[in-house]
């Protein structure tokens, strides 16, 4: 039906920052009843722009680049697509193009006309804008990275997020990112440190741009073609990602070449713009989500062509969506098996002709003419009626502009999530109170003790604008129980103002139309509201409170593993693992300084003849000359710890110095059954092998950790309530950065350990193992090439994080083993092509850097103009000679002599001249070793301590100190004037390992609690 223009106002002012929020620009689903919310995996939240043409938006990307007065005009021209995109409320099936073609000349609501002419103006302001900003952000870290000094201990990890990015990222955060989480605009200051920034926006202007900010026109039209949508995926992709195009393009074409995010981030800097792992594996999975949403599209058409109702206006509407949720909208109404909804039994009654005419030509309208007294659905004038008011609700229902306006005016009302104790609990409750349900006390307990967990949610109520990402996950949980109820509340203001804006506005007849005809057309718009927009208005709320709490959740899951896994080593010294028990005794495992195992046994140091069990400690501490005593946090940790406390206070060990710490030991009685543990050490007994595992995780808390499922590692909270799949790959990439960050010795680390390097799966470490195993140990990284199933790609991408030590490389070929130079040949003829290959079997020295052999060459014309050698790589000397060289000429110039990126000789640069063996963990903190133990009881309001963060949540960071239990600091105490420079603009302000110096604020010994004030944070 055509729709004539209306001379009044829509408003429209707040529609760009709307359109973001939820994605409308197709039909929006056919379901009549609301439908119970249930809290789904994190879906693709795409803003909607206006239709365009795809010239116009290549012919945007050069005005950037242009000069700016020239930027207004080049927009205009696509004002010539308004056709396609009327607001005129159609048949389900009805596309854009269709009405179009039809009448090019219909008349259309002048909001709408505003509405779009708005909308060209705003992408021209925005794309002018975004420029600026890019140039003003780049200074800053342009003048950081310039600088001549050379920080050796930094080598430029990536995932210790740059100051300068991190400070800046917070600043702009582009509206497209709405639709990607709860909009947060009123940010309170203490709620700022687990706000999350928009950790992906990355300013470039005035950076060093490595390659084209734009695919190749037969690339870019290749990939269109791929994936057969009508959208552009770099444009898409940066909109979702607020990534800028240029980036885009650059990570897609490496991500395409089968490339590592480490080894993006390491080397390719200048092409990912220096975006750390995380922003990186963010638009990675953002551009595997558009690349799954255009499969789903061509299954979905397939699926319809074959049930013959696919039109070209279905198909267009359906390559046209951008979200999954909007392909479900779609889509929903044709579904198999789904329910015939009221608008389509009106339909198929032949009603459609009648609510058009309702629109159209209300003065011609007459319903008692479509009476059929034998015909069920039309026997009356009220079923007749009640018939058109619902084909006219669906269409309302599916109209985006319609959609949009009631989005703006909930924007801009007080919307609130509420939350209560449900009539089940509150049943099961009282029933317990009478003594009814004595025949299952256990379960009652438990499901008493879960009611007790939310009593702060049984009459929750808080504007769903600032609700916290804990308080939403800790409310679904309560849901799934059947604890707690939950509710949207929308006022009735929107309401009101909706129904007056369609009756007057966009839902008025076009001609006069009766009484009875208003209070049809009135009866469909509150039908509409109550039983189609109401419900769905509530589940996009729910749905993207839940995306964005779970997303932040598995920002601190990946936060908290990467600072566990980082924690320095604790080498050159014995160790003796202690896994503490009552029953069973406590579990001992003494190990070398190279983790070797010395010694287990089992001592009871909780029954009688403790004196006996204390002197044979004492000989073990002697004969081993152990100085160290790590204690798993497990059952009976606290008086493990108050034995081996009193021994050393009493000199019990003199003349041996002996310390003890506390380590966590999750995952360890996981770890000493798996098949991983029974492998390294066979002849143990399970219970040993923890032992040995809690000692481990002191000496090399990575190359043990790695051994154990992330999600058994103790860290983060709300596990269970966040997508299973979405954790465990975000678990698995922080493993991989690390390991590989970090690097291995190929000589002597273990299968597991070099599964995790990028480039390298459980197959190709297991090929590895097995070379090292028939031909001794590596001599160079070449070799790497004779290994089985190690082609060209996987050696680009694990070379640079493999490592040869050349004092294991002297003491392995001292050991009885078979040169390795001879059986290369035999070697070579095991992979297919290989024989022909020709390897050095020299040593050389850049194996042991962070350089990747790819620059080789880059490196040795560096080293002849300082005036080094390979030789000398980590020398004082060869330090002295870089430092002079970079103060006599700049970075840059000295990258354009060598002819290389600057971020590649800067790498080169952090190669050479750190020393042998650098590890860049040492910059990380330890586990603290200590000689005297306080209690709970010893504490006291205003006690100011130091301890070490142990965990952190959404609501705060759990601190020890040393008495057995963690305080907590709730995340408002952590406040920006408490935190390092460094740390004021991190989402997650404190996490694992960190050393805080903190203030006792209560003390509840009944239920083992202690609040904690931050003082400041220990450098």
């Amino acid at each position: 039906m055509s729709r004539r223009p209306r001379a009044t106002t829509v408003k429209v002012a707040n529609y760009r920052d709307m359109d973001s929020d939820l994605s409308f620009n197709q039909t929006v689903s056919s379901d009549d009843d609301s439908e119970e919310w249930r809290p789904a995996e994190p879906k693709l939240k795409a803003p909607r722009k206006t239709a365009r043409a795809p010239a116009a938006e290549e012919k945007k990307a050069p005005a950037k680049r242009a000069a700016k007065p020239k930027e207004p005009k080049a927009p205009k021209q696509p004002k010539a697509p308004k056709e396609p995109k009327p607001r005129v409320p159609r048949k389900p099936a009805a596309g854009r193009k269709a009405p179009a073609q039809k009448d090019s000349g219909a008349p259309r609501l002048a909001g709408t006309k505003r509405k779009k002419k708005d909308e060209g103006t705003n992408d021209e302001k925005i794309g002018e804008d975004k420029g600026e900003k890019q140039t003003d952000c780049t200074e800053g870290e342009r003048a950081e990275e310039s600088g001549p000094s050379i920080r050796m201990k930094e080598e430029r990890v990536s995932f210790i997020v740059s100051e300068a990015h991190q400070a800046e990222r917070v600043a702009d955060e582009g509206s497209s990112q709405a639709g990607l989480r709860p909009k947060k605009e009123e940010v309170e200051e203490e709620d700022f440190t687990f706000d999350e920034p928009c950790q992906k926006k990355q300013k470039t202007d005035g950076v060093y741009l490595g390659q084209p900010s734009t695919f190749p026109s037969s690339g870019a039209q290749a990939l269109r073609n791929e994936l057969n949508m009508n959208w552009d995926l770099i444009e898409l992709l940066s909109t979702f990602t607020c990534v800028e195009r240029w980036v885009c393009v650059n990570i897609i074409a490496l991500l395409r070449e089968e490339n590592t995010v480490p080894f993006m981030v390491r080397y390719r800097k200048e092409m990912i713009n220096h975006m750390d792992a995380d922003a990186v594996r963010d638009v990675q999975l953002v551009y595997e989500e558009i690349c799954s949403l255009a499969k789903k599209t061509q299954s979905v058409i397939q699926t319809l062509k074959k049930d013959g109702v696919l039109t070209p206006e279905l198909e267009g509407n359906l390559r046209s969506c951008r979200s999954a949720d909007e392909l479900d909208h779609v889509y929903a109404p044709y579904k198999k098996g789904s329910k015939l909804t009221k608008a389509r039994r009106a339909k198929a009654l032949g009603l459609e002709v009648a609510a058009s005419a309702l629109m159209d030509t209300p003065h011609t309208l007459d319903l008692r003419a479509w009476v059929k007294p034998s015909t069920e659905g039309l026997s009356s004038v009220e079923e007749v009626t009640t018939g058109v008011e619902h084909i006219l609700s669906d269409m309302m229902a599916k109209d985006p502009e319609t959609l949009t306006y009631v989005k703006t005016l909930c924007e801009n009302s007080y919307v609130t999530i509420q939350s209560s104790v449900s009539k089940s609990a509150l049943k099961e409750k009282e029933q317990d109170k009478s003594g009814r349900s004595q025949k299952q006390p256990q379960a009652q307990q438990n499901k008493n003790k879960d009611m007790d967990k939310f009593h702060l949610y049984f009459n929750f109520n808080c504007n769903i604008q600032r609700i916290q990402s804990h308080q939403t996950l800790a409310i679904n949980r309560g849901e799934s129980l059947k604890i707690l109820t939950v509710k949207v509340n929308i006022p009735d203001r929107v309401k009101s103002d909706f129904t007056r804006w369609c009756i007057n506005n966009r839902w008025r007849p076009r001609t006069f139309a009766r009484a009875e005809l208003q209070a049809v057309i009135r009866n469909a718009v509150e039908d509409s509201y109550k039983r189609l927009i109401l419900p769905f208005l509530t589940r996009s709320y729910r749905t993207k409170l839940t995306s964005a709490a779970e997303k932040e959740s598995i920002a601190m899951f990946v936060q908290n593993l990467r600072q566990r896994l980082l924690v320095r080593p604790v080498r050159g010294c014995v160790i003796m693992g202690v896994d503490p028990g009552f029953r069973h005794g406590c579990k001992l495992a003494v190990l070398s300084h190279t983790s070797q195992i010395l010694y287990t046994d089992v001592v009871y140091l909780h029954n009688s003849g403790q004196q006996k069990e204390a002197d044979k400690l004492r000989h073990l501490m002697t004969k081993y000359s152990c100085t160290r005593v790590v204690i798993g946090n497990g059952t009976a940790c606290r008086e493990t710890e108050s034995f081996f406390a009193d021994l050393i206070s009493r000199r019990f060990f003199h003349p041996l110095d002996v310390s003890y710490c506390i380590t966590n030991e999750a995952g360890a009685s996981i770890y000493s059954v798996s098949p991983e543990a029974v492998k390294e050490m066979p002849d143990l007994d399970p219970n040993l092998r923890s032992a040995v595992s809690i000692g481990r995780r002191v000496q090399d808390p990575l190359a043990e950790l790695v051994k154990i499922d992330p999600k058994h590692i103790g860290i983060g909270t709300y596990q269970h309530d966040v997508s299973a799949g979405a954790l465990k790959a975000a678990l698995d990439s922080v493993v991989q950065e690390c390991v590989s960050f970090v690097g291995v010795d190929i000589n002597i680390c273990s299968e597991t350990l070099m599964r995790h390097v990028a480039g390298l799966n459980a197959g190709r470490a297991r090929s590895i193992a097995e070379w090292r195993e028939q031909n001794g140990p590596f001599i160079n990284r070449e070799q790497l090439k004779l290994v089985k199933g190690m082609g060209p790609k996987s050696y680009q991408q694990c070379a640079g994080f493999i490592r040869i030590n050349p004092q294991t490389l002297h003491s392995a070929t001292s050991s009885p083993h078979p040169p390795s130079a001879a059986p290369e040949k035999p070697a070579a003829k095991k992979g297919k092509g290989k024989a022909c290959v020709n390897i050095p079997t020299s040593f050389d020295p850049l194996d042991q850097t962070c350089i990747h052999p790819e620059s080789y060459h880059v490196a040795q014309r560096f080293l002849s103009i300082v005036g080094g050698s390979a030789d000398q790589i980590g020398s004082a000397g060869l330090q002295q000679c870089v430092e002079s060289k970079v103060r006599a000429s700049s970075i840059e110039e000295l990258a354009r002599t060598v002819d290389t990126t600057v971020e590649t000789l800067k790498l080169i640069i952090d190669g050479i001249t750190q020393p042998p063996g650098f590890d860049i963990r040492q910059n990380f903190g330890q586990e603290d070793f200590k000689r005297g133990i306080v209690s709970m009881s010893d504490l006291r309001v205003g006690t100011v301590l130091t301890g070490r963060v142990d965990n952190t949540a959404l609501f705060g960071a759990f601190v020890d100190i040393g008495v057995g239990r963690s305080g907590l600091i709730h995340k408002k105490y952590i406040t920006p004037d408490k935190l390092p420079v460094r740390q004021r603009r991190r989402s997650l302000a404190l996490g694992p390992g960190e050393r805080v110096e903190v203030r006792v604020l209560n003390v509840d010994p009944q239920r083992g609690r202690i609040g904690l004030d931050l003082i400041r944070v220990l450098e």
